[in-house]
């Protein structure tokens, strides 16, 4: 189908605009409100840095990517479009919430799981099966908890965003869905736009109520997609390899050594690249550099083999284990090394 390219792009273009000028607002309220995040043994960050700059990526989508849905052909159904919106809104304002005042778990969890519920209930109506439900829910949930814990050093979060938004914008594209391609276009828009504020050093971090909100557009996205075409879920996962590998890795680590694996901790891989004395840039980069010379190849594989999808998404994630093991193994030898050098 033909895109418009003009409405497309000046909505793609709002998105960034949008971002930038509230992540700007952003800021100054931060620093009026004191929700500084201030340096300590568990953080990577050196300075007191404001927090809850996201809320500029959650309107600047909520203003964008749901009319992109229902404006641009093919049109999403209403209803679909509606809770994928409110979904947003009740995600991001539990985050936001949190970020002013530290909520326990259960009441946090328990409005992702409404969030996810309310989303996966208006996807499966009319076109998949109800048993699909509770495994939506359950992947969400755990989406938006992954990305919370992978928001850590400068930036890292949001170019993962918008590497993987720009990718579910292509397949989309591909799969003959403009409409859903310029709504995950806006989402990568947005990233970028707090992406200006946020890159080393970063001058506000993006807080709960941008790294949840991101954890669940990125879900919502690939849901949306799969939707579509199954065959299309292979691809997706494979451009979140690196993310997945990390958080899951990491929390299977700690829960098999009995550690509170639920507790702040440094023990992902992007932070372990600090401690051995990478710059947060620098971490940054070795994410990208996976995402760009490993994940985008494959998941074009996987897009373009269809019946390889499966096996070559398998693939993937066997070889970022792999890669996550070596890297850490690395980490800890430049940190013994650096110690052992002090020592004499």
């Amino acid at each position: 189908m033909m895109l418009p390219l003009v409405p497309a792009s000046g909505m793609v273009l709002a998105a960034f605009v949008l971002a930038l000028l509230v992540v700007r607002g952003a800021v100054a309220y931060a620093h009026r409100r004191g929700m500084l995040d201030h340096p300590g043994q568990r953080r990577s960050h050196s300075i007191p840095t404001p927090r809850g700059g996201g809320i500029g990526m959650v309107i600047a989508v909520l203003a964008t990517a749901p009319w992109a849905l229902l404006l641009f052909a093919p049109a999403w159904p209403c209803y679909l479009a509606l809770a994928f919106a409110l979904a947003t809104a009740l995600v991001a304002a539990i985050g936001w919430w949190d970020d002013h005042h530290s909520l326990p778990v259960l009441p946090r969890l328990g409005v992702q799981l409404g969030a996810c519920l309310l989303f996966g209930g208006a996807l499966s109506f009319g076109a998949l099966s109800w048993l699909w439900l509770p495994l939506l829910v359950l992947g969400g949930a755990w989406s938006i908890n992954l990305h919370n814990f992978m928001d850590g050093i400068d930036g890292i979060l949001a170019q993962q965003c918008l590497f993987v938004a720009v990718g579910l914008a292509v397949l989309a594209g591909g799969a003959g869905q403009p409409a859903l391609a310029v709504s995950a276009a806006c989402l990568a828009a947005a990233a970028l736009g707090f992406w200006c504020y946020n890159r080393p050093r970063a001058s506000i971090f993006m807080g709960d109520v941008g790294s949840g909100t991101l954890g669940f557009l990125l879900f919502a996205f690939t849901a949306l997609l799969w939707r579509v075409d199954h065959g299309l879920l292979w691809p997706a996962v494979i451009l979140s390899s690196s993310f997945i590998t990390d958080a899951s890795l990491t929390l299977l680590s700690r829960f098999l050594k009995g550690r509170r694996w639920y507790t702040p901790h440094r023990e992902h891989l992007y932070q372990w690249l600090v401690r051995s004395g990478m710059s947060h840039a620098q971490g940054g980069a070795c994410y990208l550099a996976w995402n760009l010379v490993m994940a985008a190849p494959l998941a074009w594989l996987s897009w373009f083999c269809p019946g390889w999808g499966w096996t070559i998404c398998v693939v993937t994630y066997l070889i970022a284990g792999a890669a996550w093991v070596l890297a850490k193994r690395y980490c800890r030898w430049r940190i013994q090394h650096k110690a052992s050098h002090v020592a004499t």
